[in-house]
C-alpha cells in the first residue's frame, strides 16, 4: 500500500484564486476542468474535487482500488485537495454523513463529443441528435456511466443535477465546447431509469432548472423531469413491412386512417379510469382496427407534453414518447406489433410551435434560443405558445433530427405535421402591423419554407417508404408537388376545403340542401390539384362542435341515416380517409380527452350497423380499385349527375386504371325516388354492392334487389342508362357484371 499523504491545509499551492474558489461555492463558475481533476505544476501532480457536503475524499488506484492518499479539505467547505505521485488513473471515496461512495471522478475524463458532431450540430445538419445529444449511457475509458450535452451557447453555466447529486448544481457542472456551445459531462457509475435536469446559470445571471430538449425518455406528467433511458437497441421483426410501405403510399393505393388520442381509446375501468398502456394498446386497438379494415393508425402527438389538455401539440419533449402510456421500448413494441398485422402508424408532429412552460424551451439559455425574439414572430396569440425560428441552423437540425428519429429509431411510417398554414405564412392569424414581413416585403416564411422542403427531402433520402403529410388549410400552391418543382414535396395534404363544405351541407336540413347543392359539387374542381386526403379529425368534434352524429338534422332515424349517407360519400369520392375515432359508431356525446369513448352505444343496433357499414366501405374500397387507383387523377372521377339540386341528387363514377367503372348514387332527401334515370357507361347487368340503407346498417333496407338492367339509350353523356329506386338519405354502388 502506498502510504503517500496530501501536504496539509497550509500547502496554499493548491488554493485556487479567491475568486474562482467563490465562483465554485457559489456555483457560477463556467469551466470547473480548468481547476478541477488532475493537474500538474512545478512540484509535480495534485488532485482538487469540490464536493460540497462531503466528510473526507480518498483516492484510489482504479485498476487495484489500493489507497493512493487522502485529500485534505482547503479553502472553502466541499474543496478538497492533494498531491499524486503520479497521474495515473484514479477512484474517489467519499464519505458523506449517510455512508461511502465510491465513484470514479467526472474531471477525469476528456473531451466527449467529436468535433464532427459538434460542426454538424453548428451547421443544423446532425441528423442523429437523439444518439448525440441529451444522455447517453456509454462507456468512456472503460467507465460506465452516462454522457450528458446539451446546447445553450449563451448560458454562464450548466449543471447536470439530480438525486444522484441531490440536485446540487455545484456539484456536476459541465464543460463548453466552443464554438458549437454544447455543454458536456459524463457522470461514471449512473445508468438507465435516473431522473435529471440542466441547472443552468443563464445569460443575464438568473438560475432554472430545464429539462433536457433532447431527452429520449421523461418522467410521467405532472412531473417534469427527463430520464436517462435505456438506449439497449429493439430487436424490430418488421424488415419485410418496411420494405413494402414505399409501394403502400404511393397515391394509386387505399390508405384508410383511423385517428386516435391513445389517452382516451379506451380506459381501465371507465371514464376515470387508468390510461391504456403501450402494450395494452397493442393487445386491444391494433384487432379492432384490423377488424374495421383501416389500413393506417394515426395517433395524435405522442411526443412528452406537460398538459393533457393540449392532446399532445404542446409537446417539450421532440425525442421522447410520453411516460404516460410506457417506456420508448413499450412504444416500439407498439409499432413492431402494427406492421406485423400488417397496419401503418403515423404520427402527429409539432414542428410549428411549442409551450411556455418555465421548465421547457422558452429562454433556453436566457435568449430566444429556439424562438424569434420579437413576438410579432416568435409568439403566437392564438395558443399562446412561442414560434420555433426554423432560421437559425441549430435550431432547423433540432426539428429535422426529432422527425428522423421517430421515423428510423421508432420505425414511424408517416409524420403528419400539424399547423402548416401557421408556419408558411408571417401574418398567420395576426392583425395588421403585428407581423414582421420577410426580406423581400413579403407575407411568407421563407425559413420554415425552406426547412419544410429540406425536412421532405431528406426524409425521403433517409427514411425509405416513409412519407410526411400536411394539415394545410390554404390555397398554398404545390404543397404536395416534388420540391424539384418548386413545390413543398408533402406526399399528402389534408383537403380541409372538402371537409368545410360537405359538413356545411350535411348539416342542412334535407329542405335547404338545394340551395347548397355547390358545397358537394365544387369541392371536385379542385380534388386533383393536390394528393388528397378527406378528414375528419378530431378538431371536428371538439370545442363545442358537437359529435359527428349530433352535426346531423332530423330525428334520431334521420340522423344516422345522413350519417350513413355522408360517410359512404366520403369513402367513394377521390381521396384518401382518415376518420377520428368514435365517428365510426356514431357516438353521441363530443369527444374529450378526459373520458374514453361511449363503447357501450355499440349494444344498440343502429350505432353496431354504422359500424358495420365503415367496415365495408374499407372493405370495398381496398378490394375496388375504381375506389383508389385514381384518387390523385381526374380521369378516375366524373359527374353522371352533378346538377339535380332540386332533388339533391349527385351521381359519378369512379373509374380504376385500366377504366372499369364503378357508379356512386346519393340521394341526399329522406324522399324515396321510384324509377331514377340514370346515364352509365355500358349496357347490361349492373350489381348492388353496397346500399346504405340495408336492414344491416339499420336502415330502412329500400333498394334494388341486388341487380339492375342497363337499356342501350344515352343519357347524360354515357352511351346507356337505367332506371332505378334511390332510397331515402342514402348512398347506392353499382357495379356492371
Amino acid at each position: 500500500m502506498n502510504d503517500f499523504t496530501a501536504r496539509p491545509v497550509l500547502d496554499r499551492t493548491l488554493w485556487l484564486p479567491e475568486e474562482e474558489a467563490e465562483a465554485l461555492a457559489r456555483g457560477s463558475h463556467g469551466n470547473p476542468f480548468s481547476v478541477l481533476g488532475i493537474h500538474e505544476d512545478d512540484d509535480g501532480y495534485f488532485l482538487r474535487a469540490f464536493l460540497p457536503g462531503a466528510l473526507g475524499v480518498d483516492v484510489l488506484d482504479r485498476e487495484d482500488g489500493s489507497f493512493r492518499c487522502c485529500l485534505t479539505g482547503v479553502q472553502i467547505p466541499g474543496l478538497f485537495a492533494g498531491r499524486l505521485p503520479h497521474a495515473a488513473r484514479y477512484t474517489l471515496r467519499i464519505r458523506w454523513s449517510g455512508g461511502e461512495q465510491e465513484t470514479e471522478d467526472p474531471y477525469s475524463f476528456g473531451l466527449l463529443l467529436g468535433e464532427m458532431d459538434l460542426y454538424l450540430i453548428g451547421e443544423g445538419n446532425h441528423r442523429n441528435l437523439g444518439h448525440c445529444l441529451g444522455a447517453q449511457p456509454m462507456e468512456v475509458d472503460g467507465v460506465a456511466g452516462v454522457r450528458f450535452a446539451v446546447w445553450a451557447p449563451n448560458a454562464r453555466r450548466v449543471s447536470v443535477v439530480g438525486n444522484f447529486n441531490s440536485w446540487d448544481g455545484r456539484r456536476h457542472v459541465m464543460r463548453l465546447r466552443h464554438p458549437a456551445g454544447v455543454w458536456e459531462l459524463f457522470l461514471p457509475r449512473l445508468g438507465p431509469g435516473e431522473s435529471y435536469k440542466y441547472e443552468i446559470l443563464d445569460a443575464h445571471g438568473a438560475l432554472g432548472l430545464r429539462a433536457d430538449p433532447v431527452a429520449l425518455a421523461t418522467e410521467a406528467p405532472p412531473r417534469t423531469a427527463s430520464v436517462v433511458a435505456d438506449t439497449t437497441p429493439f430487436n424490430w421483426h418488421d424488415k419485410e413491412w418496411l420494405a413494402r410501405r414505399g409501394a403502400a403510399h404511393e397515391s394509386d393505393r387505399p390508405i384508410s386512417i383511423y385517428e386516435v388520442h391513445a389517452a382516451s381509446w379506451r380506459k381501465h375501468g371507465g371514464d376515470n379510469g387508468e390510461l391504456y398502456t403501450w402494450r395494452e394498446l397493442t393487445e386491444h386497438l391494433i384487432p379492432y382496427v384490423l377488424e374495421m379494415g383501416f389500413t393506417h393508425v394515426e395517433l395524435l402527438p405522442v411526443m412528452e407534453h406537460p398538459f393533457g389538455g393540449s392532446w399532445g401539440y404542446q409537446p417539450l419533449s421532440q425525442f421522447a414518447p410520453s411516460a404516460r402510456f410506457g417506456t420508448p421500448a413499450d412504444f416500439a413494441f407498439f409499432v413492431d406489433a402494427c406492421h406485423l398485422a400488417g397496419l401503418g402508424v403515423i404520427l402527429d408532429w409539432v414542428p410549428a410551435h411549442f409551450p411556455t412552460d418555465p421548465h421547457g424551451l422558452a429562454r433556453f439559455d436566457g435568449t430566444a434560443l429556439y424562438e424569434y425574439e420579437h413576438p410579432f414572430e416568435g409568439f403566437h396569440q392564438d395558443w399562446d405558445t412561442y414560434i420555433y425560428n426554423l432560421g437559425r441552423r441549430e435550431v432547423h437540425g433540432f426539428m429535422l433530427a426529432s422527425a428522423l428519429h421517430w421515423l428510423r429509431h421508432f420505425h414511424v411510417d408517416a409524420l403528419r405535421v400539424d399547423a402548416v398554414a401557421s408556419m408558411l405564412y408571417r401574418n398567420y392569424s395576426r392583425n395588421e402591423g403585428e407581423w414582421i414581413p420577410n426580406k423581400y416585403g413579403g407575407h411568407e416564411n421563407l425559413e420554415a419554407i425552406d426547412f419544410l422542403r429540406h425536412l421532405n427531402d431528406v426524409v425521403a433520402e433517409e427514411a425509405s417508404g416513409a412519407v410526411v403529410i400536411a394539415e394545410e388549410s390554404t390555397a398554398w400552391p404545390g404543397v404536395t408537388k416534388p420540391t424539384a418543382e418548386g413545390g413543398l414535396g408533402f406526399a399528402y395534404k389534408w383537403n380541409m376545403g372538402w371537409m368545410h363544405d360537405t359538413l356545411e351541407y350535411i348539416a342542412k336540413d334535407p329542405v335547404y340542401r338545394s340551395y347548397a347543392h355547390h358545397d358537394m359539387t365544387f369541392p371536385m374542381i379542385y380534388a386533383f390539384s393536390e394528393h388528397y386526403v378527406l378528414p375528419i379529425s378530431h378538431d371536428e368534434v371538439v370545442h363545442g362542435k358537437g359529435s359527428l352524429i349530433s352535426k346531423m338534422p332530423g330525428d334520431e332515424w334521420q340522423q344516422f341515416a345522413n350519417l350513413r349517407a355522408y360517410l359512404a360519400t366520403m369513402w367513394t369520392q377521390p381521396g384518401k380517409k382518415l376518420l377520428f375515432m368514435g365517428c365510426e359508431f356514431g357516438q353521441w356525446r363530443e369527444w374529450s380527452h378526459d373520458r374514453q369513448l361511449d363503447w357501450s352505444l355499440l349494444g344498440e343496433p343502429r350505432h353496431a350497423g354504422t359500424r358495420q357499414l365503415v367496415a365495408d366501405l374499407n372493405q370495398l374500397y381496398a378490394t375496388h380499385p375504381a375506389l383508389h387507383e385514381c384518387d390523385s387523377d381526374p380521369h378516375g372521377f366524373t359527374w353522371v349527375v352533378g346538377n339535380d339540386d332540386t332533388n339533391s341528387v349527385f351521381a359519378w363514377l369512379r373509374l380504376s386504371a385500366a377504366g372499369k367503372p364503378l357508379l356512386v348514387v346519393a340521394n341526399m332527401t329522406p324522399v324515396p325516388r321510384e324509377g331514377y334515370r340514370l346515364g352509365v357507361p355500358l349496357p347490361g347487368r349492373w350489381e348492388e354492392i353496397f346500399n346504405s340503407d340495408a336492414g344491416c346498417y339499420g336502415g330502412s333496407n329500400l333498394g334494388n334487389m341486388g341487380e339492375l338492367m342497363a337499356e342501350d339509350a344515352p343519357l347524360h353523356g354515357q352511351t346507356a342508362s337505367l332506371a332505378m329506386t334511390l332510397p331515402p338519405l342514402a348512398v347506392v354502388i353499382l357495379l356492371p357484371f
